[in-house]
């Protein structure tokens, strides 16, 4: 497996596991006054911070242990290229969520989940996006 699809399996996984924590942590938290009263802001920062610094600490530890380092061939750049412009079209979606609910005086608690999920379906599907070029092929026509 290459350096690049693994790296890529890390920063889904990540960015999956990470988003669960958060929602099981919210949802708990949510019992008695209702979702958009529970305090998100520091539940929110701790998921995106450890998804990031796990992010980082995998991939160096994957890096050291490859044989094959770091090296990108053609093939990567484009699937690389291809998944990140998948992922975008999540980014751009949740930030049109959040502005529709701004538009809407929803309150912050929605606005700030509606771009965080943004971010996450983002990284989830670019992923998916990327190992499924990596496993089947990719043709850019």
């Amino acid at each position: 497996m290459p350096f690049e699809e693994k790296r890529t399996w890390i920063l889904g996984g990540a960015a999956v596991v990470s988003y669960l924590i958060y929602l099981v942590v919210i949802l708990t938290r949510s019992h008695p006054d209702g979702l958009a009263r529970v305090g998100y802001i520091a539940p929110l920062l701790w998921a995106v911070g450890a998804s990031i610094l796990v992010s980082i600490v995998a991939t160096i530890g994957v890096a050291i242990a490859a044989r094959d380092g770091d090296r990108k061939d053609q093939r990567d750049r484009e699937i690389d290229r291809m998944g990140s412009l998948v992922g975008n079209a999540f980014v751009v979606l949740g930030a049109a969520g959040a502005l529709l609910l701004t538009m809407a005086d929803a309150e912050r608690f929605w606005i700030a989940n509606a771009i965080y999920l943004g971010f996450t379906l983002s990284a989830v599907v670019g992923s998916t996006a990327k190992i499924i070029a990596y496993r089947r092929g990719y043709w850019p026509w």
